[in-house]
């Protein structure tokens, strides 16, 4: 295969135009868009943040526009009939943050009016509604062709507003009386696509829009954004030198829209500024995390190991609104869980399997929860960790995790609705570690049963058994593990490997039992 001659690297870019123009990295999605546009008419696809879903809108919108010019050499060029354009009316909420119904309202009317112009139309309805209803009736009569509505980040008014219940409600309301206008425009128009990082229910935002197609799950455009492997192997195949491809794979990859059968994908926030910047870092997950995501798992009482193997239904997956944000909804569709496994156990009932897509939002997640369970000082302790698994000095790393929960406030354990209930201690204990970025496994299996968590450091294995001695006798962690011979899988890699048990006390808030045996 011959060499690719290097580019430019397209980070911030989200013009089609600027794109197709020879410069920069492309991968080509137009063989998704010309299967979505010959498949029906209206559409809607939920992806996280930064995944290039306004590149997407761009590329459509060019397409619709007839620019041939810019689609030479791409998938579809010898596929569309290029005399054939339609109008298009592309609003984004991408920019700016509206606090109230009045912002909301004003911001829209701009939208409308920079759309009619555009289009050499002109306007006279002065309510939302009517104008957007009017603008999409005109279009298709000034232009001879039906119109193509293009909505770019349609939730994001009611999204940076989510921990202001009341005025979250407000901004629906505006929004829901924009998107009801498509329900009865199907007569002029040719196709539309409304796109977000949330799904918010057709009851609440979408009410009559009920030929909307939800994609966001269907695996033909599991990988309509994002980078595939095969993706990095080729386009980028130029500036892959001297970086690890594996950690690449290892650190950034994961993102899964569907089954198994579906590629997983690379966030293209992270590949680009990691190909930039030549090194690893949690690009996406630094550039705009909401607090308030983990303040609400915080709140919940989520057990932290649970979040690497949450079950959900399909429902529950869209289940999210102002009123009812449902954890697995909240964390899946913003993209700190992703699919890892679909099962259909009987017909027609769903089951999917939720977990991190990959090592960049695990360990920054943990990170960020780390001081809302209450560990004060949380990078120092990581560094602590870090050194104690260098040297593999198990007695420090007891006095270490001792310390650990010795230093969480008691005013914490009071008030937290976390100290409630056992899990807790796993959940800080867990959190700790994976924060580090290292190969953890919560209840790894084996074929004599599961182990409370593994831990894989530098080639160093370290299987962990949790116990609470007002339940159980002590020493009965470490016999587990024993007992079950749960090591026996590891033996065969030839490396080190320890048996650690650990007891907590519920009544004195500590671990009480540290046990520990090296197998050779």
């Amino acid at each position: 295969m011959p060499e690719t001659a290097k580019k430019k690297l397209p980070i911030g870019i989200q013009t089609f135009a600027d794109m197709a123009s020879g410069e920069y990295y492309y991968v080509d999605k137009t063989a998704h868009i010309h299967q979505l546009v010959e498949q029906g008419r209206y559409f809607f696809l939920s992806r996280p943040r930064r995944f290039g879903k306004s590149l997407l809108i761009d590329t459509i919108k060019s397409l619709f526009e007839g620019r041939e010019e810019l689609f030479s050499g791409l998938h579809i060029h010898d596929k569309w009939d290029w005399q054939q354009t339609h109008p298009v009316i592309r609003l984004s909420f991408a920019d700016g943050v509206m606090q109230n119904r009045s912002q909301l309202d004003t911001h829209i009317l701009e939208l409308l009016e920079e759309s009619a112009e555009r289009l050499g139309i002109s306007c006279d309805n002065s309510s939302i509604h009517g104008r957007f209803r009017e603008l999409i009736h005109k279009a298709h009569e000034h232009h001879s062709a039906r119109a193509v509505v293009l909505i770019d980040e349609y939730d994001k008014p009611i999204l940076d507003n989510i921990t202001a219940p009341d005025r979250a409600r407000e901004l629906r309301e505006g929004l829901k009386n924009l998107y009801s206008v498509l329900k009865d425009a199907d007569p002029h128009l040719r196709f539309c696509l409304l796109i977000g990082v949330s799904k918010f229910s057709k009851v609440s935002l979408f009410s009559g829009l009920n030929n909307l197609n939800d994609i966001t799950l269907d695996a033909p455009y599991a990988t309509i954004c994002g980078y595939t492997d095969r993706d990095i192997d080729t386009v980028f195949a130029p500036e892959l030198s001297g970086l690890d491809r594996e950690q690449i794979r290892y650190w950034y990859n994961g993102y899964r829209w569907g089954d198994e059968c579906c590629d997983s994908i690379y966030n293209p926030f992270d590949i680009l500024l990691l190909l930039q910047k030549r090194r690893f870092a949690p690009y996406w997950f630094e550039s705009a995390t909401p607090t308030f995501l983990v303040e609400l798992l915080v709140e919940r009482g989520i057990f932290t190991p649970r979040l690497e193997q949450m079950q959900t239904e399909a429902e529950l997956l869209s289940r999210f609104d102002v009123e009812q944000i449902a954890t697995e909804a909240l964390l899946f569709q913003t993209g700190y869980l992703t699919v890892h496994h679909v099962e259909e156990p009987m017909t027609g009932y769903w089951l999917y399997t939720l977990g991190y897509p990959n090592v960049e939002v695990e360990s920054s997640l943990n990170q960020a929860l780390l001081p809302a369970l209450g560990v004060d000082e949380a990078p120092r302790q990581r560094l602590a960790l870090f050194r104690i698994l260098q040297a593999a000095d198990l007695e420090a790393l007891a006095d270490h995790l001792k310390g650990l929960y010795a230093s969480l406030p008691h005013d914490w354990y009071r008030n937290n609705p976390i100290a409630r209930y056992e899990g807790h201690y796993a959940s800080v204990f867990y959190s700790h570690f994976a924060a580090l970025g290292l190969d953890v496994t919560v209840e790894d299996s084996s074929n004599t049963g599961k182990v409370d968590m593994s831990v894989d450091f530098n080639g160093t294995i370290y299987l962990f058994e949790f116990k609470v001695v007002e339940q159980v006798p002590t020493g009965k962690a470490l016999q587990q593990l024993k007992d079950k011979g749960y090591a026996a899988k590891y033996r065969g890699e030839g490396k080190p490997i320890y048996l650690i048990g650990v007891e907590f006390s519920r009544e004195e808030r500590q671990i009480v039992g540290f046990e520990v045996e090296r197998m050779s």
